[in-house]
């Protein structure tokens, strides 16, 4: 017990040497948790709290134009800046490159009498089918020309999809009130009353969303709670620079022999430096954690909340970071350099981050990708976390990503020792 506190002591006092891997496992991660999350945020809240400016040019006087403005506004998600009617589409797309707006919304002239003799031929199609003698009229639908959504290209695909919808539900009320009220005219030869209007137009189901949890919480995840337990991850698994590079370091050094002389053997080594940088992975965590708990309130980023279960969090903690001391090791162990060991721990990582659902989510992935997702330890570190923190589950819910990742520790631990034994080193 003596010899194996006298070595984690040795190693604690290297690791606070290398000043490189306590930026890259303290720092780097604290900054990406901050920024990440400060910028999803602002992603997340942009439809309910922030606005997406808008310029509006309305070419159209007739009332079909003046309502679809209304309902455009309506819709809560633009902030509408109207410029004048004579702005053609290149003046419009040199306003948008100055960042005045990343969307702009043309109207074009003849909207009003055009989708009102839409509307009006819908009407009368409506009533003949219902057997009652009427006017004809000539259909518009033919020659209305479309709605121009000019967009910026830094805009995203998503937001797009999102601002089309909206649109469409602007023109799909507009012309729905046309429709009403020519029915209404053609049936009562006077015009609808906009009590009526609004109880018919206005009367729709609400739709009431529920995140599904275990614990049956309706509080809906924010970005703090996606972010925080991914970048503590990633910040575990970065280990590998510092750890890493020691192992190489003791290699080249004759460290390894020179044990073999000794009375001792290198497995007291290697169960030190688990231990050491086991202690190291909680620490990241309680720091990060901490950040997201105290110091994003006083940024104005949603506060992290901890899950019910402590206890599985802690638990969980433990084996993710385990894990990554395990993988840290095997990649200094098969290293010849310090070079070596630093490139392919840290690109391997990333790679292993992109394809475990930390900088794309695993929903997004295609089906091709879905078995190497598995294959990363950190999908299943973060779907253990998520577990806990988003879905609300408890330890016995999580064991289907735990058992996993228990298995590819051991597999680390395994390819650890045949690499030292091939290396004649233990």
């Amino acid at each position: 017990m003596q010899k194996l506190l006298a070595t984690i002591i040795k190693d604690i006092r290297i690791l606070t040497r290398d000043k490189l891997g306590l930026i890259f496992m303290f720092v780097m991660p604290i900054v990406l948790a901050i920024v990440i999350t400060a910028v999803q945020n602002s992603t997340f809240e942009i439809l309910n709290k922030n606005k997406v400016p808008l310029l509006l040019c309305n070419k159209d006087t007739g009332r079909a134009g003046i309502d679809l403005v209304k309902a455009i506004d309506k819709v809560g998600m633009f902030e509408i800046k109207t410029i004048s009617a004579d702005q053609d589409q290149a003046q419009i797309s040199e306003r948008m490159h100055a960042k005045d707006a990343v969307v702009a919304i043309i109207i074009p002239a003849d909207y009003s009498s055009k989708t009102e003799a839409r509307c009006k031929s819908i009407a009368s199609k409506a009533l003949k089918n219902f057997g009652m003698e009427v006017d004809t009229v000539r259909s518009g639908h033919d020659s209305l020309q479309p709605i121009t959504l000019l967009y910026h290209p830094v805009l995203q695909e998503s937001f797009r999809h999102s601002m089309n919808g909206a649109l469409k539900s602007a023109l799909q009320m507009v012309q729905s009130r046309l429709v009403l009220k020519n029915l209404y005219y053609s049936l009562n030869e006077k015009e609808l009353p906009d009590s009526l209007e609004n109880q018919i137009l206005n009367n729709q189901v609400e739709i009431n969303e529920i995140p599904v949890s275990r614990d049956g919480s309706r509080s809906i995840p924010n970005a703090t709670q996606h972010n925080i337990p991914a970048w503590t991850i990633f910040a575990m698994f970065f280990i590998v620079i510092s750890l890493g590079g020691s192992v190489v370091r003791e290699k080249l050094s004759g460290s390894f022999v020179r044990l073999k002389t000794l009375p001792t053997n290198y497995f007291l080594a290697l169960v030190s430096k688990q231990i050491t940088y086991l202690l190291i992975t909680l620490l990241q965590v309680a720091v990060i954690f901490s950040i997201g708990i105290w110091l994003f309130p006083h940024m104005g980023l949603p506060k992290l909340i901890l899950p019910a279960d402590i206890t599985g969090v802690i638990i969980v903690s433990l084996i993710c970071g385990w894990c990554a001391v395990s993988y840290a090791i095997c990649i200094g162990v098969f290293a010849q350099t310090q070079e070596q060991s630093n490139g392919v721990g840290a690109v391997s990582i990333v790679l292993m981050a992109a394809i475990g659902g930390l900088l794309v989510p695993s929903f997004a992935m295609p089906q091709s990708f879905q078995f190497v997702m598995k294959l990363s330890p950190l999908h299943w570190c973060l779907e253990a976390f998520y577990g806990l923190f988003l879905e609300g589950g408890k330890l016995s819910d999580i064991m289907y990503n735990i058992l996993p990742l228990l298995g590819i520790t051991g597999f680390f631990q395994l390819i650890m020792l045949y690499g030292l034994k091939r290396k004649n080193l233990i």
